[in-house]
């Protein structure tokens, strides 16, 4: 078992973990028409869309109550009730995500109150899914918001989709089919738009209906619109929120998404799994045997189940073996250090340990149930400071961009990893899931040794 060692120091000297509000912030990225608006001044909402507009390279939209002295004095429901109103107006959402921050945390903003009480002088607004959520900056990291904003989004009553006769009667004739074949899948904030649209191309092979839970694959994955969008463009749509119901099983990847995959099964009786990670032959192989029971289900008990895998899966599997075989000279017996979020860690660090790596330093952001599973006897809850102290003597650092100055300073490459990433092009479509994935993270790795001459 993993021990978890916390930092004592009061202040981060080269922070690494990012705030719970830009978590939550990039989870409500991931639905169709939404507009995140942080409840607090406008410096943190700033802070928040600088870093992922960075990162992304996209336009991002979010709002903000512009909270100031006087206001956050005398309370913010007149801030909030005017930001909501012209939103509407202005943006049009289809939904709303509502955050806090370490301002508004502090005063102690009755949230539910205040909405109730907004809702109660506008009635217009009750067609308006609002997706309230607790993120105070000063209490976890990027994955604690992300995850609590999943948590709220699956929590969140949606209503009941507003048909046609002819959309009523098909429902009817084909609803036992469709929920059937539904799966929803928890996309923890390990994934990247590129690692979700690989799980949905995934689950889609096996003949089943996905419902990713959010799909920034839809949202910040790098298209051009026809026009300029003041709401996110894509993403998980209010209509297939209101089918969550329907789904047969849930899928939660990441440790952080168990929450919110029992969330779904208290309100709906859905049975989930949490997968931790999905890299790495074994793990991508009980995701593929996972979806190959769940495309082969049938309600009679003396069926015999026979699941099938894709033809293209099993390609991809034999040619994941190749590129282990391949890079296994490169990578067996280097020493890695990283400074990534809990599952990432998880995710990363076992991966490199089942190729032959050793992991020498493990820092992360904040304290996680998975941590004690790690393949390192010890992990630092800390900053990029405590990495710059465990690091020396390591073949690669994994971390973000700002992990370059103490990789130059070590002279040790540096392959980014996690949020933010700002001095490389591409983070909406890259893929480290599934098979594909796995092979390109691999020759990624082993071309900087080769290079490298090691």
């Amino acid at each position: 078992m993993t021990t978890i060692t916390r930092n004592k120091k009061s202040v981060a000297v080269n922070p690494l973990k990012q705030s719970p509000p830009l978590g939550a912030a990039l989870a409500f990225l991931g639905l169709k028409g939404i507009v995140p608006l942080f409840h607090g001044s406008q410096g943190c909402t700033a802070f928040a869309k600088v870093l992922l507009v960075r990162h992304f390279r996209e336009a991002i939209p979010l709002a903000t109550t512009a909270m100031t002295e006087v206001s956050t004095i005398l309370g913010g429901e007149e801030n909030i009730e005017q930001a909501i109103l012209t939103l509407v107006e202005k943006a049009q959402p289809n939904l709303l995500g509502l955050l806090t921050t370490g301002l508004t945390e502090t005063r102690g903003d009755d949230m539910e109150g205040i909405l109730k009480s907004i809702r109660q002088r506008h009635p217009e607004l009750d067609y308006l899914p609002i997706i309230f959520v607790s993120t105070p900056d000063y209490k976890g990291s990027l994955q604690d918001g992300f995850a609590a904003a999943v948590q709220s989004i699956v929590a969140t009553d949606y209503g009941t989709p507003i048909k046609s006769n002819v959309e009523t009667f098909h429902e009817t004739s084909l609803q036992q089919i469709t929920s059937q074949k539904q799966v929803t899948i928890l996309a923890g904030s390990l994934l990247a738009p590129g690692d979700v649209e690989e799980i949905k191309e995934i689950v889609e092979a096996f003949g089943l209906k996905v419902l990713v839970i959010p799909d920034l694959s839809g949202s910040v994955d790098g298209h051009l619109d026809d026009d300029y969008n003041s709401k996110t463009p894509g993403g998980t749509s209010l209509s297939q929120l209101q089918q969550l119901k329907r789904s047969l099983f849930t899928i939660a990847i990441g440790e952080s998404m168990g929450p919110a995959a029992e969330t779904l099964q208290q309100r709906f009786g859905t049975n989930y799994e949490i997968l931790p990670r999905l890299t790495g032959l074994a793990a991508v192989d009980k995701f593929l045997w996972l979806l190959a029971q769940i495309a082969n289900y049938k309600s009679d008990p003396d069926w015999q189940l026979n699941p099938q895998v894709p033809q293209k899966y099993q390609r991809q599997r034999r040619q994941l073996q190749d590129a282990i075989l391949d890079t296994h000279f490169y990578l067996g017996g280097k020493k890695v250090s990283l400074a990534l979020e809990p599952d990432l860690l998880y995710q990363t660090s076992w991966l490199l340990k089942e190729l032959g790596a050793e992991i020498q330093a493990a820092v992360t952001t904040t304290k996680s149930s998975i941590l004690k599973e790690l393949p390192i006897d010890n992990v630092t809850i800390g900053d990029l400071e405590d990495l710059e102290d465990l690091a020396p003597g390591s073949d690669l650092i994994i971390t973000n961009s700002q992990g370059k100055r103490l990789a130059d300073k070590l002279n040790i490459p540096l392959y980014r990893m996690g949020y933010p990433i700002y001095d490389r092009l591409g983070n909406g479509s890259r893929c480290l899931v599934g098979y594909r994935g796995t092979m390109q993270f691999l020759f990624a790795l082993g071309n900087i040794f080769l290079e490298l001459g090691h």
